[in-house]
């Protein structure tokens, strides 16, 4: 399984990203899929989940009300679009993919490389 991060780059502070992910194979449907994020000398932290069923998603806190995931199972994309980005966002950005349980304990059965996102005061 293969998992392609898109989407990153530099914008202003209050402005919008749009991050994509898509994943080659496996079996797409079959698997909740997150956005992870990392900045240098921390681990991955969780951002957002959206499950393989019925596109449950959970956003930390930090998230809540600014991004928003969704997945395209016809086009094996999941996307995490983030609105009125912060001075406090810049990172490596990750999609994940594997079990809803393995990706909240941050550890999912596969990793994309990342996309990083700088973000200009």
């Amino acid at each position: 399984v293969q998992l392609v991060e898109s989407g990153g780059g530099l914008v202003q502070a209050g402005d919008s990203l749009r991050l994509s992910c898509v994943v080659s194979g496996g079996s797409f449907s079959s698997y909740a899929i997150a956005w992870f994020r990392q900045t240098p000398g921390n681990k991955r932290e969780l951002v957002s989940l959206i499950n393989e069923n019925v596109g449950v998603t959970w956003y930390e806190n930090f998230a809540k009300g600014r991004f928003a995931i969704s997945r395209d199972n016809a086009k094996n994309t999941v996307a995490l679009e983030m609105n009125s980005l912060k001075p406090e966002d810049p990172a490596v950005y990750y999609c994940a993919a594997g079990a809803t349980y393995t990706l909240r304990l941050g550890v999912p059965d596969y990793w994309g490389q990342g996309t990083p996102v700088t973000v200009s005061s």
